[in-house]
């Protein structure tokens, strides 16, 4: 936009906008890599399959929001300007996450705990709904037309870097306190720690300017008093963000949040890779990460953005089941040889069978078939289900052995966990014999195979991330740049990637196949490429005027 911008300015801008945009993400990261503490923390009261995925969906709650903080920040970036909506958002931000650190946990004030942190991830999500987009934007509107793929990289780093510093706060912080009492109190101080981090940003932006487009329109009288109308009720701005939706933001969604979300939940829960061990290779893969977005956002500069993208989206969309096996094959293989050689089986009564998980927590899964799969997902195992016409009970059969159960319907509560827990140290007898093993044995992992294939999926999130800032700004007009472009963002890694995770574990939880939970990011990964293909138009090099 700006040719005459001084290298010295837009360092300063690429700085401050980087910096805060890497702290709102290190507040949103810290609650998605504790999920499982939180799980234990605020929904103690459930069993455990039931708490994972209570944890998962409150999660996905935070992006749930997030559009509608695209709709509220994105009204006030097109009317008020872009250095006050961002000022606004991190703050926002900030305020919420220091606040988690402090609630009272299930075991101190019951139901009340949950619903005070949900109050908070809906404050999280709705302020995360108006920060990325005012970032990009006021990057994108300082940079001179043919950097501009190259100057918006460092925002989309900047998620590897707030991922970084939420991986490394909580790594450093396990490691002083010790697991125990990390899991008991030291979970709160990665929250806490977030209020020095805010206090930075704040300072930062607070020395900026704003950005020379919309101080332009504002001088000419020309800012848009009905920005939210103007970029959704004009036809031709309706189907640049319906383009943008489909051909770009479900993939984003989809490569984005299984590479660095999803997968954390299938090594920890379906491969059984020790947390410490998971958190490494995700530390490596974000550091890896983080320099490839300034590189494929330079490509997109020199090729054009959408060659870059659909590279990432073809990688991706190639790589999911077989890079999935073989990611399972290097970290646990004796799980993969227990399951081929000892398949377990789920012998019940089809009607008797429901969901394996429940957000709400009000259901208590007490049929037979219910416990027995409950207990299998619980523990990431694979199993096929037989039907039965026996509608009181249910057999789970590991090899020759079989763990009879009965409907847990007249039970109580209490009597239920007991029984769970039970029938629960039962099937680890029996799976241990068929040689299932407890955890992943760091000794017989694939290190470089590991590796590798994970580095790949990094790539492919790289290569459509990089360009995407740079795409999303050139594909609107300034006057309405901040609503159109936000919305359609929000809805993407919001509602699709937010819910990945959730949804990819509940297909697993539904199939009994670990592998199950991939179609989700297959198909909207697919979705785009095909959007991509035939809608979507080079803007590389574009003037934003």
């Amino acid at each position: 936009m700006s040719e005459t911008a001084k290298p010295w300015s837009m360092t300063r801008v690429v700085t401050a906008s980087s910096a805060g945009t890497a702290f709102e993400w290190y507040d949103f990261f810290i609650f998605g890599s504790l999920t499982p503490i939180i799980s234990k923390v605020f929904f103690a009261g459930l069993d455990p399959t039931a708490a994972l995925v209570a944890a998962l969906a409150l999660f996905a709650v935070g992006f749930a929001f997030r559009p509608l903080g695209a709709i509220i920040f994105g009204a006030m970036g097109d009317r008020v300007g872009r250095k006050a909506t961002f000022l606004a958002t991190v703050s926002l931000m900030g305020g919420a996450t220091f606040a988690i650190g402090l609630l009272p946990t299930y075991a101190q004030a019951g139901v009340i705990a949950p619903i005070l942190l949900i109050i908070l991830r809906i404050c999280q999500g709705t302020a995360l709904g108006g920060e990325y987009g005012g970032a990009a934007i006021y990057v994108a509107e300082h940079a001179e037309d043919h950097h501009r793929g190259a100057s918006t990289g460092w925002i989309q780093s900047s998620a590897s870097f707030g991922l970084l510093a939420a991986l490394l706060v909580i790594f450093a912080t396990r490691r002083a306190v010790g697991a125990e009492a990390f899991d008991a109190w030291g979970w709160r101080i990665p929250f806490l720690v977030s209020v020095i981090l805010l206090a930075i940003s704040v300072w930062m932006r607070v020395k900026l300017s704003e950005s020379p487009a919309f101080a332009k329109l504002r001088d000419e009288g020309q800012v848009s008093k009905a920005p939210l109308r103007e970029a959704f009720a004009d036809r031709e701005n309706l189907k640049r963000v319906a383009i943008a939706f489909f051909a770009i933001m479900c993939a984003q969604g989809a490569v984005w949040y299984f590479t660095f979300f999803y997968m954390q939940v299938f090594l920890e829960k379906s491969l059984g890779i020790p947390g410490a061990t998971k958190d490494l290779l995700l530390i490596i893969m974000t550091i890896v990460s983080a320099p490839l977005y300034v590189v494929f956002g330079k490509l997109s500069d020199r090729w054009g953005r959408k060659p870059v993208m659909l590279f990432g989206m073809l990688l991706a969309l190639v790589l999911y089941f077989p890079g999935s096996h073989w990611i399972a094959n290097a970290a646990n293989p004796a799980l993969v040889e227990a399951q081929r050689a000892t398949p377990v089986t789920v012998v019940a009564d089809p009607s008797t069978c429901s969901a394996q998980f429940d957000p709400t927590g009000t259901r208590r899964f007490d049929s037979a078939c219910d416990i027995a799969k409950s207990l299998l997902v619980a523990r990431g195992i694979n199993y096929n289900s037989v039907d039965s016409s026996d509608p009181t009970g249910a057999v789970i059969a590991v090899g020759n052995q079989r763990i009879a159960l009965t409907n847990g319907q007249t039970l109580s509560d209490a009597e239920l966990k007991t029984a769970k827990a039970d029938l629960g140290n039962a099937l680890k007898e029996s799976l241990t014999a068929a040689g299932y093993p407890a955890s992943a044995d760091p000794a017989r992992m694939n290190w470089p195979v590991l590796v590798g294939v994970l580095l790949l999926f990094v790539v492919a999130a790289t290569a459509l991330y990089g360009p995407q800032a740079a795409a999303l700004v050139e594909m609107f007009p300034t006057r309405v740049r901040y609503s159109a472009m936000s919305l359609p963002y929000h809805f993407g890694t919001g509602w699709v990637g937010g819910f990945l995770p959730f949804t990819s574990f509940a297909i697993v939880a539904l199939t009994g196949d670990i592998y199950a939970g991939l179609w989700y990011s297959v198909i909207f990964t697919l979705i785009s490429v095909l959007t991509t293909i035939f809608f979507l138009k080079e803007t590389a090099g574009k003037p934003l005027d």
